[in-house]
C-alpha cells in the first residue's frame, strides 16, 4: 500500500466571505466534453445546472472550473429551512447599530464569483424564484429590503446540482427554473478512470483501487432491488484512505462501503456476500 496523499488545497477562504483560487489545480478528470461547454457558457454569461448522481464528482468539478477561470467561488449547501434571506442577505445588529449583511449569493454577484447551489431542489420554492433574473439575459439580482437592484458583475455565473434520481415527486424543479439553464449531465467514469481517480485521491495502490472499483459497480447493478442510493465515487475514497492508513481491506469496506448505504438487514447482508466475493 502507498501512503495517504496529502491532502490539496485548491481554494483559500479570504475576509471577503469568498474563496479565491489556490495556486495548485484542484485533481479533477474530464469525463467528456464539459470543460469545454462549461467554458462557453461562462463566456456568454449563462447558467449551468450539473445533473448527475451523488458523489460522482459535481462539486470538485465545479472548484475546478473555478480554478481554471480564475473565478473566486460561493458554494451554498441547500436545505428545506434555506430561505431567500439566507442567500440574499438580512439587516442585523451590530454595535448597536442595524447594518445590512449580503448573503453568499449576494456577494458572488457583486463580486463577479461562481455562485454554486448544490442540491437546489431542496431549497424552498419561494427561495429558487429568486435566482430567475440571475439566470436568463437580465442577470439581475432584486434586494427588496435595500432598495437596490443589482447587476450581476462580470464574471458572475450562476451554476446549481441537481440528482434527478433522488429527488422526490414533488421536489421536483418547475420548467420555469429548467429552461433558464444549460444542462450538464455527469456521471460515474468508466471503471479505468475511476480506480485512477480513486488511487489518486486516497493514496490506495492501484490493484486494491480497481477492486473497489469493481465492487462498486457490481453494486450499483442494485440500484432496482431497493438500493436508494448506489456507492459513489466519494464513497471508494473514503474507504480508500482508511486502507491507506492501514485498516485492513475488508474491515474499511464493511465500516465506510457497506454500512452508509442502507439500513436494511437483508440488503446489507447481500452487499457485504458480493464485496466478500469480490475482495
Amino acid at each position: 500500500m502507498t501512503q495517504a496523499a496529502a491532502p490539496r488545497i485548491h481554494l483559500r477562504a479570504n475576509a471577503d466571505g469568498l474563496s479565491h483560487p489556490g495556486a495548485q489545480a484542484p485533481y479533477y478528470m474530464p469525463a467528456g466534453d464539459e470543460v469545454r461547454i462549461f467554458k462557453a457558457c461562462h463566456e456568454q454569461g449563462l447558467a449551468v445546472m450539473l445533473k448527475g448522481p451523488t458523489g460522482c464528482g459535481k462539486t470538485r468539478f465545479v472548484e475546478y472550473m473555478a480554478w481554471e477561470l480564475g473565478r473566486p467561488l460561493v458554494t451554498v449547501a441547500c436545505h428545506d429551512d434555506l430561505s431567500a434571506s439566507d442567500l440574499l442577505g438580512r439587516y442585523v445588529v451590530h454595535g448597536g447599530e442595524t447594518e445590512w449583511r449580503d448573503g453568499p449569493l449576494t456577494r458572488a454577484v457583486r463580486n463577479g464569483a461562481l455562485c454554486y447551489l448544490d442540491e437546489v431542489v431542496e431549497a424552498r420554492q419561494d427561495t429558487i424564484v429568486v435566482i430567475h433574473p440571475l439566470a436568463d439575459e437580465r442577470r439581475l439580482l432584486p434586494l427588496d429590503k435595500t432598495g437596490e437592484l443589482l447587476e450581476a458583475a462580470r464574471g458572475f455565473q450562476l451554476v446549481i446540482s441537481y440528482n434527478p434520481g433522488y429527488q422526490h415527486v414533488l421536489k421536483d424543479l418547475k420548467p420555469s427554473t429548467r429552461q433558464r439553464f444549460v444542462v450538464l449531465e455527469l456521471d460515474f467514469p468508466t471503471a479505468e478512470r475511476e480506480a485512477e481517480i480513486v488511487a489518486h485521491e486516497s493514496g490506495l495502490d492501484a490493484p486494491s483501487a480497481a477492486s473497489l472499483v469493481k465492487l462498486a459497480h457490481r453494486v450499483r447493478n442494485l440500484r432496482d432491488r431497493g438500493l436508494a442510493e448506489v456507492p459513489s465515487t466519494r464513497l471508494l475514497v473514503a474507504t480508500g484512505r482508511l486502507v491507506a492508513a492501514g485498516v485492513p481491506l475488508r474491515d474499511a469496506c464493511r465500516t465506510a462501503f457497506v454500512a452508509p448505504l442502507s439500513d436494511d438487514p437483508t440488503l446489507l447482508a447481500g452487499i457485504a456476500d458480493l464485496a466478500e466475493a469480490t475482495l
